[in-house]
Formats: C-alpha cells, sequence, structure tokens
C-alpha cells in the first residue's frame, strides 16, 4: 500500500453540521435503528425525529426540509415543542457515511435536568463498539463549552454500560440516579 493509501485509511471520522450529502447512508442507519425498535413513543431524539420526519426522508425534498431543521435548531426563536430547547445537532461522518449524531442542548428545562441532560448521542447499531461515541462525545465538548456549558450533564439509562464507559472516559462524574437514569457531571473545558 503506497503511503497515500495508508494515510486514507488512517482519516478519522469527522464531526460535524447535518448535510444531504449521506443521504443513503442515513436512510440505512435510520433503517437499523427502526429494527431495534426505536421510533415513535420512545423518547428518544432518533425515536421523535423517525416519527415525525421518516414519512418524508425518502424523497430529497423532504430530506433536504430535516437537514434544514436540524440547521434551524440552533435558534432561540425557532418554532418548536414547548419543551424542547434550542440545541445544536452534529453529525459523525466517516467518508460519506453517516456513522451517529450527538446534540447539545443549549439549557436545561426542569425535566432535562431530571433526565436527559445537555448532550444526547446515538451511533447507528452497525457502527457500534468501535469508539465513536467516546470521540464523538469527546469533539462536541467544546461545542458545549461555546455554548457557555460547563460543566455539562449527561445521563443514561442505569443498565446501559456502553454508554456509561463513554461518559467516564470523558471524565464524566457520577452525581446521582434518578428515575433510573445515572446523572454525570463533565466539564466541558480542558484542564
Amino acid at each position: 500500500m503506497s503511503a497515500i493509501g495508508e494515510w486514507y485509511e488512517e482519516v478519522m471520522p469527522e464531526l460535524g453540521p447535518p448535510t444531504i450529502a449521506v443521504h443513503a447512508s442515513f436512510l440505512a442507519a435510520m433503517a437499523e435503528f427502526v429494527a431495534e425498535g426505536r421510533g415513535e413513543g420512545d423518547g428518544s431524539m432518533i425515536g421523535y425525529d423517525i416519527a415525525t420526519f421518516g414519512p418524508t426522508w425518502d424523497s430529497i425534498e423532504g430530506f433536504d426540509r430535516y437537514v434544514s431543521h436540524l440547521h434551524d435548531e440552533v435558534h432561540e426563536e425557532t418554532p418548536r415543542l414547548a419543551h424542547h430547547v434550542p440545541s445544536t445537532t452534529l453529525w459523525w461522518i466517516d467518508r460519506g457515511e453517516y456513522l451517529g449524531r450527538i446534540s447539545v442542548r443549549h439549557r436545561l428545562t426542569p425535566a432535562l435536568h431530571e433526565v436527559g441532560g445537555h448532550i444526547g448521542y446515538d451511533v447507528r447499531p452497525s457502527a457500534r463498539r468501535r469508539g465513536h461515541a467516546t470521540q464523538m462525545l469527546r469533539l462536541a465538548l467544546p461545542w458545549a463549552q461555546r455554548l457557555g456549558i460547563d460543566p455539562a450533564l449527561l445521563s443514561c439509562d442505569s443498565t446501559n454500560v456502553a454508554s456509561r464507559l463513554v461518559i467516564e472516559r470523558n471524565g464524566g462524574v457520577l452525581d446521582d440516579e434518578r428515575h433510573g437514569k445515572l446523572r454525570y457531571w463533565l466539564p466541558t473545558s480542558a484542564e
């Protein structure tokens, strides 16, 4: 393999704004989430998006509207459900393939303070157990800091060992358990 080929193999996925460029792999990832039972009523970000936007994702126009919606969510004045807050969504993409997403909520509501926190993430099932969530969270922390969030609150199911390890590997300190969720505080500033 040439030096260029070796470099290409070592290129790491990138965290960036949602883009229509990954339409096909995004649809494949959402099909994986649906196959594992995610969707309407599961209480997750992915579940909400599948239920709300999934029926129009197949068309490029519908997908473009969804991507535009995610971009608009950063603005305070964007219309949203009463219990939603402004958020910055970033996608984890490897050479044009959608691997996952992470969202930084700009502030906490009382409900998010109990369950949910500032940051939530999902990695598509076929890309799990490769360190993607750990890297996404590490790279999202500066975004949270720029929003004035320090420390960030993250939560995960008390039975979700993988998510717990992601948070702890990034410096999360366990605060307590509420409603079956472990709550962690995670510094966003470099020490």
